[in-house]
């Protein structure tokens, strides 16, 4: 009987059972890389007894896969999956004949990378580089919450090139997470052959630079890897990295130290050869029998999360102050909701730009849940996903140029992972003013639009960025607040009352309506929507009755409001935003799916533009009042008006 922990050194008996298992797992991943086709089946060798002896041997309860209070493992070398699966079947997850079968099969769970489908595994990945980021981010969330569990990350030594592993290294360190273990597959083989070859990597200078323990040990002794990683958890004060030196294809004669079976399943012939090697009997004819059926029905890890038990606070009112920023209120938000949930688990991460993003507020009240990641952006997007799913409300802000444009693949292995990140982007659109191209973010809503899971919301003004805030704080799912960086002013009804004042409530993908008309209809988002408010208005002292619809959900507009919107005949959208893929885009994929005769047209950005005042930029793109009116009364103008 395999005991949990890492508490106490294996005897003989644990051991030698550890052995085979990790032998059957071999036979399992080789069988289910042949009747696939394809696979990884070199790492997953060499891996194996890392493999069998974290999973045999954490804290983890295989009839209960999602326990709260089990230990986390993220393989970051996603590609070693076969070996995964192999290894948890074998620690008793699920039956290896199912991964035999249907490892890369449509409609199976057994992906030909590690998914959160399948029972054990907590974190897909397969991008190399990313991994280490997702364990700091289940090490902090065992702090946040309280619960202790301990993380285990399973790295390769190729994906040691990657940028994001330093940033992680140190974030690590300076958090002091002690109970977060890296085991790194040293076997020297990539893809294109030695790793020293294709890029040079000092693996233990690196951990050991940025401030972790290391151990080494050898990768394919069950004794010596367990004992490592008991050695790990006596070591205090840092994380601890175990260097495990292996061999690819580790086990079978002719695959060990070939880097052509990193990504290459073995032929029949050489199936039976391998097999024979490791004392097995082939089973090729059963798992393709069972193949050729259905996938079935397999026990899911459980990815659905539960709504934080969050209270929202009161609203703020801002329309009365004046002009202020939506960032000003979105940080006067998140304090009010750190102070009126005291009891639940908050982080905020910010990436050296707390006073540009206004976060400072938030570090004062719950200086704990506070984390800063430097210049390191890639690191916040993973770790901020991880925290989100293990029971802390997570949010991350940042530039949008940062958090959207340079971390987009970080938030789209976010949506594949079921993450709930509240993600804050400011400085979005041509509002960055004069810092100029390098930071315009000009596709803070088209960037989503290419990952459907993810909402986006760009608030017209401070009261509704508040409202948003908080409605996207009890949400479960991943919420993005895009905004510019100036200061603008109460959007006004009709009566000159602010419109998402008192009364109002944020209610997803729902047109707030500005002014009424009937010659033609503004949908406007984000900060234009005043200057849309004026140009409706100036329209209307020369005889023209045109509507403004505040589209806050750029992505999402209920089928109500739209037919609404149409009925005028003329549709014009307004977006500090590429023309062709913000907001115009869905009104213009809206009508060309329910046919009504009306006519669109989309104002916004055409151009990265030069250094500036906002207010400038926008009037040279034509999306200030002036330039907005100018174009309506052209519009009107055309023939069959």
């Amino acid at each position: 009987m395999l005991s949990r922990g890492f508490m106490d050194p294996l005897t003989d008996s644990q051991a030698a059972e550890l052995k085979r298992r990790a032998t059957r797992a071999r036979g399992s991943a080789l069988t289910a890389t042949t009747v696939a086709g394809s696979g990884h089946p070199g790492g997953s060798l060499s891996s194996m007894e890392i493999l069998t002896v974290v999973y045999g041997c954490a804290r983890l309860r295989p009839d209960e896969p999602g326990w709260d209070a089990r230990d986390r493992i993220v393989v970051s070398h996603g590609h070693v999956s076969p070996g995964v699966y192999s290894a948890l079947a074998e620690a008793g997850f699920f039956d290896p004949r199912d991964v035999e079968a249907h490892f890369r099969q449509a409609g199976s769970p057994f992906e030909g990378h590690v998914e959160r489908g399948v029972p054990g595994v907590d974190w897909a990945s397969g991008n190399l580089g990313q991994g280490l980021s997702a364990g700091v981010g289940f090490a902090l969330a065992s702090r946040l919450t309280g619960t202790p569990w301990r993380t285990y990350v399973l790295m390769s030594d190729g994906e040691q090139m990657k940028g994001q592993v330093g940033e992680a290294r140190r974030l690590a360190v300076d958090q002091g997470l002690e109970d977060l273990c890296v085991v790194v597959d040293l076997n020297g083989i990539q893809i294109s052959g030695a790793t020293s070859d294709v890029m040079p990597v000092r693996v233990r200078e690196g951990f050991e630079a940025d401030g972790w323990r290391v151990l080494e040990t050898d990768g394919h002794d069950v004794s010596a890897i367990h004992q490592a990683l008991l050695e790990a958890w006596c070591l205090k004060g840092a994380p601890v990295a175990v260097l495990a030196r292996t061999v690819i294809g580790k086990g079978v004669s002719f695959m060990e130290g070939r880097a052509e079976f990193h990504g290459r399943a073995l032929s029949e012939g050489e199936y039976s050869d391998a097999m024979f090697e490791l004392g097995l009997e082939p089973r090729l004819e059963e798992a393709r029998a069972a193949r050729a059926g259905s996938p079935g029905r397999f026990p899911s890890a459980p990815v659905a999360l539960r709504p934080p038990a969050v209270d929202a606070g009161a609203p703020r009112e801002h329309g009365g102050s004046g002009a202020t920023d939506c960032r000003t209120a979105w940080g006067a938000a998140l304090v009010d909701l750190a102070v009126a949930s005291p009891d639940v688990p908050m982080a905020v991460l910010d990436c050296d730009l707390a006073s540009s993003v206004k976060t400072s507020g938030f570090a004062e009240v719950r200086p704990s849940g506070f984390i800063q990641c430097g210049v390191g952006e890639h690191n916040a997007a993973t770790v901020a996903g991880a925290l989100s799913i293990s029971g802390v409300l997570t949010f991350w802000a940042d530039f949008g140029v940062f958090a959207i444009d340079e971390a987009y693949n970080q938030q789209r292995l976010n949506e594949i992972n079921h993450t709930s990140v509240k993600l804050v982007a400011t400085h979005c659109g041509l509002d960055v003013g004069e810092d100029g191209k390098t930071h315009q973010c000009l596709d803070h809503v088209g960037a989503f639009r290419n990952l459907p899971g993810w909402r986006v919301v760009s608030p017209a003004d401070p009261d509704q960025t508040d409202r948003a805030v908080r409605w996207a704080a009890a949400e479960t799912g991943n919420v993005a607040i895009v905004m510019g960086r100036s200061r603008v002013p109460p959007v006004l009804d009709a009566t000159g009352g602010p419109l998402f004042g008192a009364g109002y409530r944020f209610e997803y993908g729902r047109i707030a309506w500005a002014r009424e008309g009937t010659d033609a209809c503004l949908l406007a988002a984000g900060g234009p929507v005043g200057q849309a408010v004026a140009a409706s208005d100036l329209l209307r002292e020369e005889g023209h009755e045109v509507a403004v619809g505040v589209v806050a959900c750029p992505l999402t507009v209920s089928e109500q409001d739209m037919r609404a919107a149409v009925d005028s005949g003329l549709v014009v959208t307004v977006e500090d935003h590429w023309s062709t893929t913000g907001l115009g885009a869905t009104v213009a994929l809206w009508m060309s799916a329910h046919p009504t005769g009306a006519r669109l047209l989309r104002l916004g950005v055409t151009a990265f533009s030069g250094s500036g005042a906002a207010a400038d930029l926008l009037a040279a793109a034509g999306i200030d009042s002036a330039g907005i009116a100018a174009s309506l009364r052209e519009a009107l103008r055309a023939p069959g008006r």
